[in-house]
């Protein structure tokens, strides 16, 4: 307990500091390098690979080939020496053209052989190839059919064309590496295709999460009935009596602090400053925002704010009626910036300290006085003429605290701070002391007595209309109410299972929301005790399933959570903890079962009525990816990151499981997979880019010819790599771009997840490059999976450092989201942006 409590104190606490950049830097670095590793490592496999099959195949040709024109053996060669790497065999009718062709078949092996001992030579010469190219995407025919049209050609000169069109494929290449895809039987042109934008389109429908562990002061009632506060790109109004969702949507980035203005209508956010895709960095700013309409009225600093705003450094002046706002930036300096909100102005800036900064506020009877704090520090600042003056606070003989984390004021105009020692501290304003600090010195903030609070961190402090005081506790988990002259009078605990309080908002004489750290919002009141009303993933998100059947989805995080929601009542139906972290997971087509697959190779089968773990399986030692049923639920398929995928014959409506086979023939880890329409094929996809087919009604065995499954139908399609949507891709992707993509049941549209915060909603299918989409914003961090519900009404996307899960509504026809459009009262859930076309 104690332990678990203070590392959320660090993480508050230490939000802020100087070390995000440089290690996330090195992130990058060491993801460059790994990813040059798995390219090598493909490579050799792919060119052993293609050896194998030129083994295979050549003695066959051969055979046939002399059967019918002996000299047909010798264009046989042509075709195989020209195609690249070759096993250094000879094929030929006698031993006069082994003798021919000899010299040329030793010097072949001999540069082949070279190019397999410097991968990196062929690394370059591969990617040179791709970005020479015009396209993504090239046209050639398969090794198969250019050995048939030269012999053909040959034979009868003017066949070649006919059998060409018929065995066409698509040549696509990612990180210099080419992926061939072979051309359906269907697509009489390919070149004809036309790509449209889909018919259909998505409204966000829910947020379902709060941003509570890293956060503070982001929770707010307002007069209209709502709860505001934030999660990723996402300010949510949730109308707590009507249970319906608006939501502001202009942020390009995480929202980070808020702020309501003393009109209770107006709001200001801030966010922060994040990257585009190309790693350089994206100018932030603050909205000023009407809270009844949902539009922007200013835009407070564009560019100014260096890595954007800081947690909670958001301020409204109240003496003036809001006429100024404090910005505190995240800059390593802090600096404090004064605007004029009607003019969109800066007033005045200061650098104000290097080490992290909590809080930031306006004298309530005097905007030229603003309070800051953060670690070991509270300072009192003085605005005149446009300049700033600085005074400490002095902790004197008082233990200072490591960290300050929060402040209001009393009614009376003291200062009353919240400490990382548990203790409220009363601060005023005293003469100076001439006997210690000499002649001139000047007046100074002293700690009257501190008062010993809560056990643990003081998170946050609330001030009531009565005088009366609100303090919430980390360690303790309380909440405590204070008499004007700060004598306890009530106190209450939350749940622990909710983590600390982390801030505190009135909504009338009785009722509270509390924020928390285990990122859930929670209502009611000393006496009646507090319900969850909002809930959240705490950590990484990247297991997403929806049931066959019902409106339920589960979820699965790095905080060992498996969650099951309701998309009808947007609510959470349950929720229990794994010993290890989830990170896959889907519904047995019965509609009774779900299984879970786990970052250390086991994986679990759970009871979605009781809970309960009724199955119990271990496959190697590596984290799994993917775990996929059989339409006819006969077969479970489990992709690993050791490689392979292994099946289990399922029975008893997934209540039994045994192993039935192991496909083994991935050179790299398993990403995705799907399963035929007939329960009896599988394709995958690899870390290496790779699309292989298996019979699994036939013993697990790879396929060796892929272009006999060009027409094969697939019950789903979460396959990022495949020929019907290429058009996903964009020229120069890294092959990690796309995280997860998922056809919608009809098999109208394919939805995406990328790693630059999108969602992208394209036509099925979409096999050419640069097919048009619509683009969705919400996510503050890399979309890591998206999934249709079962009867297409909903599209769910899930963040990964976000903990954030988006509900998307369906729509067909329309013009969809406007930025334009006012925000309708009596709309379930209503936005602000509009999704644009890419």
């Amino acid at each position: 307990m104690d332990s678990s409590t203070n590392s959320l104190d660090d993480v508050s606490a230490d939000g802020s500091t100087d070390f995000p950049d440089r290690s996330s830097s090195m992130e990058v670095r060491l993801q460059a390098q790994e990813d040059e590793i798995t390219l090598l490592k493909s490579s050799l496999a792919d060119a052993l690979r293609r050896i194998r099959m030129h083994d295979q195949l050549l003695p066959l040709l051969k055979q046939q080939l002399i059967a019918v024109n002996p000299s047909a053996a010798r264009v046989l060669n042509q075709v195989c020496y020209s195609d690249g790497f070759t096993s250094g065999r000879k094929l030929s009718s006698s031993s006069a053209n082994d003798g021919i062709y000899h010299a040329a078949t030793a010097a072949r092996v001999r540069r082949n052989s070279e190019k397999l001992a410097n991968p990196e030579r062929q690394r370059k010469r591969l990617d040179k190839k791709a970005a020479s190219s015009a396209n993504l995407l090239t046209r050639s025919p398969s090794l198969e059919s250019r050995a048939k049209e030269l012999i053909a050609s040959a034979g009868s000169p003017g066949s070649r064309r006919g059998t060409y069109s018929q065995e066409q494929s698509i040549k696509m290449f990612i990180r210099g590496r080419p992926i061939t895809m072979y051309v359906p039987s269907n697509i009489q042109n390919y070149d004809n295709l036309k790509m449209e934008l889909p018919s259909e389109r998505l409204e966000l429908d829910w947020v379902y999460g709060y941003r509570g562990r890293d956060c503070r002061a982001n929770l707010f009632f307002l007069p209209s009935g709502e709860a505001v506060y934030f999660i990723a790109c996402v300010i949510v109004l949730y109308h707590i009596k009507n249970r319906m969702q608006r939501h502001y949507r202009k942020h390009t980035d995480s929202v980070r602090c808020l702020a309501v203005h003393p009109d209770n209508v107006r709001v200001a956010s801030g966010q922060t400053a994040g990257v585009d895709k190309d790693g350089k960095p994206m100018q932030a700013c603050v909205h000023i925002w009407d809270s009844t309409t949902l539009v922007t009225l200013q835009q407070i600093g564009l560019g100014t704010f260096q890595r954007g705003v800081g947690m909670g450094s958001l301020a409204f002046s109240i003496a003036d009626s809001g006429t100024f706002l404090c910005v505190i930036d995240d800059s390593n300096e802090h600096i404090l910036s004064v605007w004029d909100c009607t003019k969109g102005t800066k007033h005045a800036e200061i650098k104000t300290t290097n080490e992290a900064v909590f809080d930031v506020d306006f004298n309530p009877s005097d905007s030229n006085n603003i309070i800051t704090c953060g670690k070991s520090h509270v300072y009192f600042w003085t605005l005149s003429a446009g300049q700033f003056t600085k005074k400490q606070g002095i902790f004197g003989k008082y233990k200072k605290p490591k960290f300050i984390h929060c402040f209001v004021f009393s009614l009376t105009g003291d200062v009353l701070t919240g400490d990382s020692e548990g203790n409220i501290l009363p601060w005023v304003k005293s003469a100076a002391d001439t006997k210690t600090l000499g002649k001139g010195a000047k007046e100074t903030y002293q700690i009257v007595r501190p008062i010993k609070a809560h056990e643990g961190s003081v998170f946050t402090l609330c001030i009531l209309k009565c005088g009366a005081l609100l303090s919430g506790g980390g360690k303790d988990r309380k909440i405590i109410r204070w008499s004007a002259d700060l004598a306890p009078e009530r106190e209450c605990e939350i749940p622990e299972k909710f983590g600390a309080v982390r801030t505190v908002a009135v909504v009338d004489d009785e009722g509270l929301l509390v924020g928390t750290t285990r990122n859930a919002i929670l209502r009611g009141s000393f006496s009646d005790g507090f319900v969850a009303i909002v809930q959240g993933h705490l950590d990484e998100m990247w297991g997403l399933a929806t049931h066959p059947s019902q409106n339920i989805f589960l979820s699965c995080s790095h905080d060992r959570q498996v969650c099951l929601w309701n998309t009808e009542e947007h609510n959470l139906d349950w929720c229990i903890t794994l010993e290890e972290y989830g990170l896959c997971a889907d519904f047995c087509p019965s509609g009774s079962v779900v299984s879970v697959g786990l970052s250390t190779g086991r994986w679990v089968v759970l009871d979605l009525v009781t809970k309960e773990v009724i199955s119990e399986f271990i496959d190697g030692n590596e984290q799994l990816s993917v775990m996929r049923y059989s339409p006819d639920g006969r077969f479970l398929a489990v992709g690993s990151h050791d490689n392979f995928i292994y099946i289990y014959s399922v029975t008893e409506s997934g209540r039994r499981y045994s192993r039935f086979g192991r496909c083994n023939g991935h050179s790299s880890f398993i990403t995705h997979l799907d399963w035929s329409k007939d329960s009896c094929y599988i394709v995958s996809n690899s870390g290496d880019y790779e699309i292989l087919y298996w019979d699994i009604a036939g013993g697990c065995k790879l396929l060796r010819n892929r272009f006999e499954s060009k027409d094969r139908e697939w019950a789903s399609f979460t396959c990022v790599l495949g020929f019907h949507v290429i058009g996903v891709w964009l020229e120069g992707s890294d092959g990690t771009d796309i995280n997860a993509l998922c056809r919608s049941h009809n098999e109208r549209v394919v939805a995406v997840a990328d790693d630059f915060c999108k969602v992208h909603l394209f036509q099925y299918p979409c096999p050419k490059p640069k097919a048009p989409s619509y683009k969705y914003e919400g996510h503050g961090s890399h979309v890591t999976n998206v999934c249709f519900t079962h009867n297409d009404s909903h599209l769910l996307s899930i963040g990964g450092k976000d903990t954030c899960i988006l509900q998307w509504k369906m729509t067909r026809g329309g013009v969809g989201e406007s930025r334009e459009t006012l925000a309708s009262a009596s709309s379930t859930s209503t936005s602000s942006p509009e999704p644009p076309a890419s």
